[in-house]
This record gives C-alpha cells, sequence and structure tokens, in this order.
C-alpha cells in the first residue's frame, strides 16, 4: 500500500528530443540543504521526476546528435585573415552592428522588410537581433535575410526563460529565481539546454542570458525575478550549469550585466543608474558569479550600463563605454579573453547622453566587440568611419572586433549552411519533452513562506465561499483569467474581480459585500518586472487589499515580484510561484489544494520577513490532472484503450463510456468515448455521470462500515440480530456483519420482489423474512440482500439516512461533487451529464435516466445499500486515491491505513473477496492478467468498474451504460474491463 506521496529524484535524467546525454542530479544548493532521509509525511504521494518516465524512443544517442548536426560544426573553408583583409573599412563597421528585427511575417515590399534588406545589402551589419515574434515568421524572416547578405548573418535573441521570451509557440521556462528556488541546480541545466536546442533550430546563434546579476537590491525595478538569487554563490552555481547546458547544444551564451546590475533602484532602460562601490566590495558580490563563469569557460559576456564612480574616474561613463571597468576588470583582472557585446544602445542611460557614433567610439575604446541596437545605426556608422580617418580609433581595433565575429560564424558554419531547415522545427521546438521539463521545473519552483491556519490544502469542505482577486498594474481586463479557471476546476464556488488600473469605486463597493460573503479570500498578484513601471503594488491597491482581507482567512499568490509579500505580510498563506506564464498557473492552483508537493526554498532575503533558505513544505495528498508521462506511463501505449473502447461501441457492447486512469498521484488519461445511446446525439464527455451500480457496495456501504468500525460503533462480529431483531434466532442467529460483507450469509443472491412489493417498508420486511438457501460461512454466493440491510444498519447505528451520512463523512469533505443517491435533485444541468441505462419495458415502462436503474432500489426510495449512487470519473478517482492513500486526501484523514488493508486484503474461505471489496481472482479477471495478485475493486452491472493495485499505485475506471437500451446487451463487457487494465498495465515505463 503507498502511504506516501512525496516525489523522489532518481539520479539520473533521461534524455529528450534531441538533447542526449545523461546527467547526475543533485539535491543540495547553497540556499538550504535538504536532507532526504527524513520519511515522508502521512497522506503524502510519492512520485518520480518527469525526466526518469521520459520514453527512450523519442530520445537520441549523443553519437546520434552530434551527427544530425556535424554539418553546421564542420569548419568552412573560409579563412578568417584573408577574408578580413579583403573587407572595406565600410563592410568592416558594419559587422559592429546588430539591429533589431521582429520574427512576424512581412511582406516583400513592406517598409519594415525593406530597411532591414537594405541593412543587410548596403550596411552588411553583422547580425539581428530578434524581438517578439512567431516560430515561422521569425525562420523565414531569417532565411530570406541569410540569402540576401554577402557575410553570413549572426542571429541573436535574448532568451533568458526560454525561447517563449521572444517567440510565441516556444517552450516557456520559470525565471531564474524560481529555478534556484527549486534547489536542483541540474533544473538550470536543462532549462539551458532546451533552450539552446529551441535557439539552434530557430537559426540563432547566440542567447543574451544568464543573467549573473546578484539581487541583493529588493527595490530594483529590473532585475528582480530575472536572478538566480541574492547570494553570488547560488548566482555562480546556477548560472553556470544553464551555461553548460546552453554550451551542449553548440549555442553562445552570454552572461549578463557585467559588473553587475543587482544592487540598484534605477531602471537602465530609462536612465543611468549609479552605484557607490569600490572594487573590494565588487570583488567579494557582484563580481563572483562572473568570474565563476569565466573561469567554467563562458565566451560571451555582456556590459551593463551603469556607473560606477568609486572605480573609474569618469564618474559619468556607464560600464558600456568604461576601460577601467571592461578592460582593467574584466580582460586584465578577470582575464577573459571572449566576445564583450554591450547591452542595447538605445536604452536612455546611453542614448540621452551620447550621439550614437560616440557611443559606439567610447564603447569600442572601452573593449566591446558587438554593439546591441543602436537608436541610428547609419549615423553611427558614419561617425566611427569619420573617427577611424581622423585618428580617433584604428582600424586595427576595428579589426580585432570583427575577427571574433568572423571567427563565431566560420565554427558555426554559416559560410557553408547559412539557412534554416524549415520542415525541423516541429520535431525540435516546443516538443512535449521539452514542456514537461519546463512544467516539473515550475512544480518544484513553488515557495510556500507562510501557512498559518494550516489553510493549504485548501479544502472546499472548509471553505466552502473563495473569492478570487487578481492584482495587476495594467489595464488589459484579462489578468488572472486562467489563474481563476483553474481554480474553479479543483472548488466549485469561486467569484471572480480583478483589480487594475479599470478599477471603478463601483467595482470596489462590490468586492468589499462579496469579501463580507466569503470564507476565503485568495489575492493572485500578477505585479511583476516590465521596464519603465514599479514592481510594487500602488497606494490606491494596497490599503484596499489589507481593508478586504481584514479579519478573512486569506492567500497571497505572487506570480511575479516576490517581494509582493512586505506589502501583504498580513495574509495567512504566501505562496511565490514566481512569474505569470501558462505553466506557472497550471502547477500553482493544485498545489494550492494538495495535488502537487510544495518543496521550494526562497533564494532571496525578504527584509524584515524571511531569510534565505527558508521554506514550508508541504506533500502532495491529492489528485492533479497531468501528462501520462508525468505519472511513468507511455502515452502511445495508453492509445490503444482508444481502440478498445471505440471498436467496443462499434459491436455494441455499450453506445459510451469514459475510461479514467490514476497514476502516482495524478489523472494521467481520462477520455469520453461514444455517445449516450445508439442515435449518437449527444457525445459523452469526461465529467459524465453514470449510474454506478453495485460500486455503491464498496464506494458507500462498505465505506461507511469501515468508518463505524473505526469509531467502535460497529464490530465485524457483531450478530445482525443485534440491530434486525429478526435475525436473532432461528437459522439466522449466527449471522454478523463479516458474512453480509464477505457474500457467505446464506441470503439467496436475488429476488425480484418488485413484482408484487413496491414500498420501501414491504421490500425490507420481505428481506429480513427470507430463508437461508445454504448454511451461514459454507459458501460464496453474491448478495444483494445483505448489502441492502447493511444499508438498514448504517442508518440505524449513525442516526442518519445513508445518503445524508455518505455526503457529510465523505463525498463533501473529499470534494466529490459529482457523487449523489437520486441526482434528479440536483438540477437539470447535472441531470444533463447522465446517461440512460434502460428501456424498461417490465416495471416502469419507461427509458430510465438519472434514475437509479436497480428496482429494488428504486423501489427503497432510490438509496440502499446495494445500488442507487451516481458518479462521475473524476470523483472515483479522488475516492480511489484516498483508499491508496492510506485514507488520507488533502491533508485530512477519513480511515485508518490498517482499516483499508483489512477491507481489501483476502478474508474469504470460499471466495478470493475482502470485506466488501472483490478481488482479482487469476489471469482471466476482469482486472487484466497483467495487475498484481493484491488488486481490488468492484464490478457495477450497468457495466461500471474500478480496479485498484496497490503495488503500482493506480487505480483504472471504467464508467459505461451497457445496459442500454436493453440489459441483454453487453455481454462483452466482461472482456471490455480486462482489455483496457491490460492496455494500462502495459503502458507503464520500467
Amino acid at each position: 500500500m503507498n502511504n506516501y506521496l512525496t516525489i523522489s529524484y532518481k539520479n539520473t535524467f533521461l534524455l529528450v528530443a534531441s538533447i542526449a546525454v545523461f546527467i547526475t542530479s543533485t539535491q543540495s544548493c547553497s540556499t538550504s540543504k535538504k536532507t532526504t532521509s527524513e520519511s515522508p509525511k502521512p497522506g503524502s504521494i510519492q512520485q518520480e521526476s518527469v525526466l526518469n518516465n521520459i520514453s527512450e524512443q523519442n530520445t537520441k544517442t549523443k553519437e546520434q546528435s552530434v551527427a544530425a548536426d556535424k554539418h553546421k560544426q564542420v569548419s568552412g573553408s573560409v579563412n578568417v585573415d584573408s577574408l578580413l583583409a579583403e573587407m572595406s573599412l565600410k563592410e568592416k563597421i558594419g559587422q559592429l552592428f546588430f539591429i533589431r528585427a521582429y520574427g512576424n511575417y512581412q511582406s516583400n515590399d513592406s517598409d519594415t522588410y525593406q530597411q532591414l534588406l537594405r541593412h543587410v545589402q548596403e550596411y552588411q551589419i553583422g547580425g539581428l537581433v530578434f524581438f517578439s515574434g512567431s516560430i515561422y515568421g521569425q525562420t523565414v524572416l531569417t532565411n530570406k535575410l541569410q540569402r540576401a547578405s554577402k557575410i553570413p548573418l549572426w542571429i541573436t535573441q535574448d532568451m533568458e526563460y526560454g525561447a517563449a521570451m521572444r517567440v510565441e509557440g516556444t517552450t516557456r521556462f520559470v525565471h531564474a529565481m524560481g529555478v534556484a528556488a527549486t534547489q536542483n541546480p541540474e533544473y538550470a541545466y536543462w532549462k539551458g539546454k532546451i533552450t539552446a536546442q529551441e535557439a539552434k533550430a530557430l537559426g540563432v546563434q547566440q542567447i543574451f542570458a544568464p543573467v549573473m546579476d546578484v539581487n541583493n537590491n529588493p527595490k530594483n525595478p529590473v532585475i528582480n525575478v530575472r536572478s538566480f538569487s541574492s547570494n553570488p554563490d547560488v548566482v555562480a552555481e546556477y548560472g553556470n550549469k544553464f551555461i553548460e547546458g546552453v554550451q551542449s547544444e553548440g549555442v553562445i551564451p552570454t552572461a549578463k550585466h557585467f559588473p553587475g546590475h543587482g544592487d540598484t533602484d534605477i531602471d537602465s532602460h530609462l536612465s543611468l543608474p549609479v552605484i557607490n562601490y569600490d572594487f573590494a566590495r565588487l570583488d567579494t558580490l557582484e563580481l563572483v558569479p562572473f568570474r565563476s563563469a569565466i573561469n567554467n569557460g563562458v565566451n560571451s559576456i555582456m556590459s551593463a550600463h551603469i556607473s560606477f564612480p568609486k572605480i573609474s574616474p569618469d564618474s559619468a561613463l556607464p560600464a558600456t563605454m568604461d576601460a577601467t571597468v571592461l578592460n582593467r576588470i574584466l580582460r586584465d583582472s578577470l582575464q577573459f579573453d571572449g566576445v564583450v557585446v554591450s547591452d542595447g544602445l538605445d536604452m536612455h542611460g546611453i542614448s540621452s547622453n551620447f550621439s550614437p557614433g560616440e557611443a559606439v567610439v567610447k564603447a569600442l575604446k572601452a573593449g566591446v566587440d558587438l554593439m546591441l541596437l543602436s537608436p541610428d545605426e547609419l549615423t553611427a556608422l558614419r561617425e566611427i568611419e569619420q573617427a577611424v580617418n581622423s585618428g580617433k580609433i584604428t582600424e586595427k581595433r576595428i579589426d580585432h572586433s570583427v575577427r571574433k565575429l568572423l571567427k563565431w560564424k566560420k565554427q558555426q558554419g554559416l559560410f557553408e549552411d547559412k539557412e534554416i531547415d524549415i520542415d525541423s522545427l516541429s520535431a525540435n521546438i516546443n516538443t512535449r519533452n521539452n514542456r514537461l521539463i519546463a512544467e516539473e521545473i515550475s512544480r518544484k519552483s513553488l515557495t510556500l513562506l507562510k501557512n498559518d491556519r494550516d489553510i493549504l490544502p485548501i479544502r472546499a469542505s472548509e471553505y466552502p465561499k473563495v473569492m478570487v482577486v487578481s492584482v495587476s498594474d495594467g489595464k488589459s481586463g484579462y489578468t488572472g483569467s486562467s489563474f481563476v479557471s483553474r481554480l474553479r476546476d479543483y472548488h466549485p464556488d469561486v467569484s471572480s474581480y480583478l483589480l487594475d488600473q479599470r478599477t471603478s469605486k463601483e467595482d470596489k463597493q462590490e468586492m468589499v459585500k462579496e469579501a463580507q460573503k466569503s470564507d476565503l479570500i485568495i489575492i493572485g498578484s500578477f505585479i511583476y518586472v516590465k521596464s519603465g513601471q514599479k514592481v510594487q503594488l500602488n497606494n490606491e491597491q494596497l490599503p484596499f487589499l489589507k481593508k478586504l482581507i481584514r479579519n478573512k482567512p486569506s492567500v497571497l499568490t505572487a506570480f511575479g515580484n516576490p517581494y509582493v509579500v512586505q506589502d501583504l505580510s498580513d495574509t495567512d498563506v504566501q505562496l511565490l510561484a514566481w512569474s505569470a506564464n501558462g505553466n506557472q498557473v497550471k502547477s500553482t492552483v493544485p498545489a494550492l489544494f494538495g495535488g502537487s508537493a510544495i518543496s521550494g526554498k526562497l533564494p532571496i532575503n525578504i527584509p524584515g520577513l524571511y531569510s534565505i533558505g527558508h521554506g514550508i513544505e508541504l506533500p502532495q495528498t491529492a489528485l492533479r490532472y497531468d501528462e501520462p508521462e508525468v505519472a511513468g506511463l507511455s502515452r502511445d501505449s495508453l492509445r490503444n484503450i482508444n481502440h478498445i473502447m471505440n471498436e467496443a461501441i462499434f459491436d455494441s457492447t455499450f453506445p459510451g463510456g469514459v475510461v479514467t486512469v490514476v497514476k502516482d498521484g495524478t489523472i494521467a488519461y481520462q477520455k469520453g468515448f461514444g455517445y449516450e445511446t445508439y442515435k449518437k446525439l449527444n457525445p459523452i464527455k469526461e465529467d459524465a455521470v453514470y449510474d454506478l451500480a453495485s460500486l455503491t457496495k464498496v464506494t458507500a456501504t462498505t465505506a461507511a462500515v469501515m468508518k463505524l468500525v473505526e469509531e467502535g460503533k460497529i464490530d465485524l462480529k457483531d450478530k445482525i440480530g443485534k440491530y434486525i431483531p429478526a435475525f436473532s434466532e432461528g437459522e439466522k442467529k449466527d449471522i454478523t456483519i463479516r458474512n453480509f460483507l464477505l457474500h457467505n450469509s446464506g441470503l439467496p443472491p436475488f429476488r425480484i420482489y418488485v413484482d408484487s412489493l413496491k414500498s420501501e417498508k414491504k421490500i425490507i420486511e420481505a428481506i429480513k423474512n427470507e430463508p437461508l438457501t445454504y448454511k451461514t460461512g459454507t459458501d460464496y454466493r453474491y448478495s444483494d440482500l445483505g448489502f441492502i440491510l447493511l444499508g438498514e444498519i448504517i442508518e440505524q447505528v449513525s442516526g442518519k439516512p445513508l445518503d445524508r451520512y455518505l455526503r457529510e463523512t465523505f463525498y463533501y469533505p473529499l470534494g466529490m461533487s459529482s457523487t449523489f443517491f437520486n441526482p434528479r435533485k440536483m438540477g437539470s444541468y447535472f441531470v444533463d451529464r447522465i446517461p440512460p441505462t434502460e428501456i424498461d419495458t417490465v416495471f416502469r415502462d419507461t427509458t430510465i435516466h438519472a434514475e437509479v436503474h436497480d428496482e429494488r432500489s428504486y423501489y427503497l426510495n432510490g438509496v440502499a445499500g446495494h445500488a442507487g449512487l451516481f458518479s462521475s470519473g473524476r470523483d472515483l478517482a479522488i475516492f480511489c486515491q484516498m483508499l491508496l492513500n492510506d485514507g488520507w486526501y488533502a491533508g485530512r484523514q477519513y480511515l485508518d491505513g490498517s482499516t483499508i488493508e483489512q477491507f481489501t486484503k483476502r478474508q474469504g474461505k470460499h471466495s478470493n473477496r475482502g470485506y466488501g471489496f472483490d478481488r482479482k481472482s487469476g489471469k482471466n479477471s476482469t482486472a487484466g492478467s497483467l495487475t498484481s495478485e493484491k488488486t481490488f475493486g468492484h464490478l457495477g452491472f450497468t457495466g461500471t468498474s474500478y480496479w485498484i493495485d496497490p503495488e503500482e499505485n493506480l487505480a483504472i475506471i471504467i464508467l459505461t451504460n451497457r445496459t442500454y437500451p436493453y440489459r441483454s446487451y453487453g455481454k462483452n463487457i466482461s472482456n471490455i474491463r480486462a482489455e483496457v487494465a491490460n492496455a494500462v498495465m502495459s503502458s507503464i515505463i520500467e
């Protein structure tokens, strides 16, 4: 029995897509020394890293990867020195410049394309800096411009959090600070490797990442989560791993922003920041990551537009133009001999103080090699040419930088093959494996700083009404929409409001009223780093939010600036999610409800509140939806289920159904098939609700008995006569609760009754008076009658109707929001999700829809111990996971693990059954031939079943209406159950 749900790392990571190197995972980092010897907490779910579960069929060996890229790595026949000697001064100067380009569709006669073409052909620029665009838009444009260029273009791009920083549709990663929060430096390696893999596919030879700045100033308006940490050693460790990952794909990484942009509260995009520290301070803090990167072989560094008056003799000069910084410190002291690129020369820290040409001349003199984003390339080109002719700068100095660039171009094979293979893009960009790794890093980055009142994991039974306020500094009107949408997947009552620049006084008044009615307020903070904007809550938002949460349980989830917790320090829960991309939202919401473990540690200090290394760990205790590979299942193998179910529908085994697979704490597969009826009008959706028939015996009656046994209110040895006087004498006097659960009481398997008895009282009385058909305990004969009486006993002992007792004890607190007896009372929306079970021509003369199929349960008012419960695949997945998890779910214990073990192991002398539960019996079992011998579950007459294999931490749930239109249909259901089970078991990745 799997007691725990904490994720365990293995020490080898499986390579994905074109990634072909096996590496060793480490679990420690400088932020916190996490021990792995502690026992997992009760109620937690075990999961492996997705990197261990990705199929080898999707990988290449290292040799294959190298061979595939060999043509780009072989040096061409071009002699760099000869080429340089043939170039005119103007051509050389052009090579220094990198201009802005957008990777969207551009017609040949568009002004933007013609301007790019002119820069390439007339000025012979060295390369491009791509900004926003699309995959195909950027690659097509790159090819066109490469064909037009005399000397191949060097393509560069900002990719701090993956190619998705600029290119729509590529893989997006959490920001650097979130990666450091995982405490696993290998994640930085994979982030770098996948980013470079996609960059290479896009035709990008150099990326401007990683950020090696130490974010030791909480008020920094431009670095923030772009930095790995406020600890220079952590920045060095994770930055070097990122660089290593990038270089493994043959792409050039760029460490930025030298000598450090972390300790400033001014945005260099807007003006020139000044850092008043001497070299001794820089040497022990800001320079630490850069020195480490240089020692580890980084071959490009980007300069910062920041002034260092205590180092430089000219306090007006930014580092980009300061020879003291770039030559004396970077070249001489740190021994860097690679390529220095400027930060954007169009940033106001430069452009508001220097002319385009003057900026480049000064940068060249200081030691910069490549000039990015001049605000006026034409003017700059002419001014540099004049500077050479007038002796202000030598042609030899220009040759020095151009030679470096030409060597890079030769090394990358651009002189032989400079075009992108468009057909290869779909095989290398945003692949499933890349996304899975990015999502795992997202989950691992979540950092819980505070959990007062033990609010997490959130349970709807404790907080029935949730109010969400998404806070933004923008005015789009869409902020937080995906956050709210996912919250509603986990909670049935979520109201949503947006607090941004558009919020009116009336909107705020409505929020205050809603807050008073709510049980829990969740604040989603979407305040994040954007050039030219503050990273804190504004003076109107902050007091309003403080008022809103006063005297209310509250959760703050920061999708961006982590320092926002300083503003809202009174919130009960503080969870850092680091960024607002889709992966982070997808990872964060399940974690709020216990669906993901939370294990991140703070890689920064938050003054007055938390120190570096702080973080509260919570285990995964609830289900979440996730990809098959995350659970160690092969997606391709699972597709066999589709074939099995579709063939069964074609053969009229049933008109439709839903299959749900639970593995390692995730719903790894769920799919609806077919239609509600053979008229094929209403397709089955994944949330369809089915009549469970005899699954009621275990999902309701047996569960209730287990609980009452634990509470000492029922004993398995209790004589039935203790509760039902008709069983206190004669041949029935020795029948016990145990006998009813094992189906060996002697009662007959079945009696119609309803052909003459049509009231609850008369049917129950008839069962009580039913004579035995064999001596108690001497045989096994499956019987509904004993379970009907067990339902009566449960009501007697609990003092509540059976449905109410189960709803209050299990279904409502578990979040099983689609599990009910008599579902018609839930309204038309719920009824519309229920397929019909039969056209009854005998007793009710109608189509049985949204009322129990079993005739005896129907005349027992729809609530009985043997049948009557309706539920969905999701709800049954929750129930199965609770059983797998030793009775725990979402931080609450419903049953004791020893009770579950007792009821699910073999207890019968004449059968393999447990108490209430059926168990796998031989290779011909409907549980299939591949499940373990410990597998337990039950079947339902209407075509429902679930089988739980504790050895594999797995449950297979099948819901169908095989009795439609008549119960004579669906004879092949047993084979279908077994085939689906075998398909699931065959999909497990060893």
